[in-house]
């Protein structure tokens, strides 16, 4: 009695023989006081097992289970946690690795034929990328991008760089259906840093023309163009003879070709039209990507230090001081007129701008 063993005798045999068939019975039944399940215990142990047979799980495993999910999600039901999550899966390709996305974005870029110098760029950064994080895009974390874009030690304007271009990836990734449509990427969780301000380098006149009177003949073109048209270098490389127009004293630059990939009419200086007669114009402008290096190692050469974008901080500094209009420079230039008036206005005097543009070849024809 009360879960004790109890000894127990009758007078005849067959007094005892029916006790214990009376036991037996009530232990079948599930009705014994020695069993530790009532009717209605064992009943609903038999339909658990049942409905677990198909799955093949243990009821003491599903049981472990359903008490971590529900000690995670407090008050929140298990189910409703479940149709969030089935919702959320559902609307976006699981396990899509990012190479694969890489690769997609680069060849949809291709065949949308960008500008190509971007292209490069895009094709260094995403695969580097890629190779960085070789799985699941999904399982890529805002955290994970920024110690990323923090390797190395680069400056401010190449991780903002960086990470323009990776938020593009993740933003295509979400398009294609590659992550939740619903909510936001890792990558736009991350804000651009402020960039400091820096200090423009620009040349002298004495020291352009230093640099243009001991020019070969085949660099006179990449410094006539980035010091007296402002011309960007990837801009150069990519510039064709036939849009440099003498006559009319222009140069085009084809969406295609400029940074900003909108067309710009670039004007052609007194003096540029002069060093340009000397060259024989046929084909690119520059026919070798070398001409950038040997023209910093001329100006080594020279004792002559080559700041960053020397030649186009040059002529926008001159230019400015010219024509007094930072909206005028900055189309001219393909730039913004606040970053024009902020960095390039009242560098240099008028008369050191006219001594810029006055720079001629020694003999001109």
């Amino acid at each position: 009695m009360n879960g004790r063993r109890e000894r127990r005798t009758f007078g005849s045999l067959d007094a005892a023989k029916e006790e214990a068939r009376i036991a037996a019975l009530n232990i079948q039944r599930g009705m014994s006081s020695d069993n530790d399940l009532r009717p209605q215990d064992r009943e609903s142990l038999r339909v658990a097992q049942t409905m677990l047979a198909p799955l093949g799980l243990p009821l003491v495993a599903v049981v472990e289970e359903y008490l971590q999910c529900r000690r995670k999600l407090g008050e929140v039901p298990l189910l409703t946690a479940v149709d969030d999550y089935t919702a959320r899966s559902r609307s976006f390709e699981p396990g899509v690795i990012v190479p694969r996305v890489v690769e997609e974005l680069l060849q949809l870029k291709h065949h949308d034929r960008i500008n190509a110098h971007y292209l490069k760029l895009l094709e260094g950064n995403l695969r580097q990328f890629g190779r960085s994080f070789p799985g699941e895009i999904s399982k890529v974390t805002g955290a994970m991008i920024d110690a990323w874009l923090r390797r190395g030690g680069h400056s401010m304007v190449t991780r903002n760089n960086w990470l323009k271009r990776v938020k593009e990836l993740f933003g295509f990734a979400k398009r294609r259906g590659y992550l939740p449509r619903q909510e936001p990427t890792a990558a736009e969780s991350l804000k651009r840093g402020k960039q400091a301000d820096t200090d423009v380098g620009i040349f002298t006149p004495e020291q352009m023309e230093r640099l243009m009177q001991a020019a070969p003949h085949d660099l006179i073109a990449v410094l006539a163009i980035g010091g007296f048209a402002g011309l960007r270098g990837a801009e150069i490389a990519r510039l064709s003879w036939s849009a440099v127009d003498l006559g009319r004293k222009i140069i085009e630059l084809r969406a295609g070709q400029a940074k900003t990939a909108s067309r710009r009419i670039v004007p052609i200086a007194d003096n540029l039209a002069t060093w340009l007669a000397k060259i024989d114009r046929n084909g690119p402008v520059v026919p070798d990507a070398g001409v950038f290096l040997k023209a910093r190692k001329l100006a080594k050469s020279l004792g002559l230090a080559w700041p960053h974008n020397a030649l186009r901080h040059s002529y926008i500094s001159y230019r400015i001081a010219v024509v007094q209009s930072a909206a005028q420079v900055a189309l001219e230039a393909g730039n913004s007129p606040t970053i024009i008036f902020k960095h390039y206005r009242e560098l240099v005097t008028k008369d050191e701008a006219e001594k810029w543009f006055g720079i001629l070849p020694e003999n001109p024809r």
